[in-house]
């Protein structure tokens, strides 16, 4: 998560108004050169005389980072501490200032859109996932629990088929990526927080729906699903999301489709899903990515969904898997040496689901999230419930409510 590093432009601001004024304020700091009290003249002509001078260096740096003047060298960004620390300091930031940064000049904004900053920050292992969910076709909204802060996201482009389609969701790297199906083939939208628009994503070697996928930092695997025809799959693709491409792996050892996928100890796992129309499907596979194999685990999704029910719920904290029982309304965790679930206790009792369809379960970070809205408030209030596991039975806290739909359509965690 967000390291708590001090630094010279971290800071917790209300508006990206007063943000500006403590940038500016700070920039007079870093380029004034202002000179420590003991330091001064007694005499007082020449303090008048020395607040004249700093009061003047201090309207030129305004003139620097407000009104955007044409710097010596456009690679600086704070230009007395240089390039190289300038990003160190920006890289320690909320990645709820990166836009109002970006407003200060055509410097911080071009390096904010090249993704650098968002690269060195993963490499860093500074992360802060946002959550990102839709209660109504097209439309996205994003949510911020380090600063409890609501985001719309841009209405995604119209498309009547696409809208009636089940649809996918996936966050990888800093990209959303939306799954669809048009008349006779598969599309895939992709949103970018670069750019803050939405665009036509490149198609997977095989287009499916219904597929269980997972994304570990830059990189994204979905596996099973159904083709166009209605096929149900056993092949898996690798997205690589800087390179905006798909590399095709290894077959998983069974065909299935309503799947779920989580990365736990560096290696993705299927879970669950459906062999046929009818037949579901109690075991998982696990794959390696250095070995690139998959290996069958037996009854590792028994009991987690059934064959109206949605595909299971499941979530890794701390490389620990969870699960989300919406028959029991449960929540389970796994035992990796048993291979079996453990009960914990319940989940959060006011969101209501239909076997499964319309209610989210997350990883944000170190937290479980749960999403949806109960039934009996008239579909008007979307709610998010937050718990920190540990060997106390879960206590849900509500972290967040937006009147909105209550029926969750699609729900991934982005962390960059």
């Amino acid at each position: 998560m967000l390291e708590n590093h001090s630094s010279l432009i971290s800071m917790a601001v209300p508006s990206s108004c007063e943000q500006e004024s403590d940038w500016v304020c700070v920039s007079y700091d870093i380029l004034s050169h202002k000179r420590p009290l003991s330091e001064q003249s007694e005499d007082d002509e020449e303090e008048e005389e020395r607040k004249r001078d700093c009061r003047d260096k201090r309207r030129k740096a305004l003139d620097l980072v407000v009104d955007n003047v044409d710097y010596t060298d456009l690679d600086e960004l704070i230009i007395s501490i240089g390039r190289d620390i300038s990003i160190y300091c920006l890289l320690h930031c909320s990645r709820s200032d990166y836009g109002s940064i970006a407003s200060l000049n055509q410097s911080f904004r071009s390096l904010l859109r090249s993704g650098e900053l968002y690269k060195l920050r993963r490499k860093m292992g500074i992360t802060e996932p946002w959550i990102y969910f839709s209660c109504n076709v097209l439309e996205w909204v994003a949510y911020d629990p380090y600063r409890s802060r609501w985001i719309t996201l841009p209405r995604m482009p119209p498309n009547e088929c696409f809208m009636c389609s089940d649809k996918e969701s996936l966050a990888v790297g800093t990209e959303l990526l939306v799954f669809g199906k048009e008349v006779t083939s598969h599309i895939l939208f992709r949103y970018s927080i670069l750019t803050n628009s939405w665009s036509r994503g490149k198609e997977m070697n095989f287009p499916r729906c219904l597929f269980g996928s997972a994304s570990l930092g830059e990189k994204a695997i979905i596996a099973g699903g159904t083709d166009t025809l209605g096929n149900i799959l056993n092949s898996a693709e690798l997205y690589n999301s800087e390179l905006q491409a798909w590399e095709t792996l290894p077959s998983m050892n069974k065909a299935r489709k309503m799947c779920s996928g989580v990365f736990l100890d560096g290696k993705f796992y299927v879970i669950g899903g459906m062999a046929s129309n009818t037949e579901v499907l109690a075991c998982g596979e696990e794959y390696d990515p250095v070995r690139r194999v998959w290996r069958v685990i037996p009854n590792m999704s028994s009991g987690l969904n059934g064959a109206n029910g949605a595909p299971p719920l499941v979530a890794a904290v701390n490389n620990e898997l969870y699960a989300a029982d919406y028959a029991s309304k449960e929540v389970r965790k796994y035992d990796k040496v048993n291979n079996s679930w453990i009960t914990l206790g319940q989940l959060p009792g006011r969101p209501s689901s239909v076997n499964g369809w319309g209610l989210a379960f997350r990883a944000c970070g170190e937290r479980l999230i749960v999403i949806g809205g109960p039934r009996w408030l008239g579909g008007g209030m979307i709610e998010l419930n937050s718990w920190i596991p540990n060997k106390e039975n879960p206590e849900w806290n509500m972290i967040a409510s937006k009147h909105s739909g209550s029926f969750v359509y699609n729900c991934a965690v982005m962390s960059c």
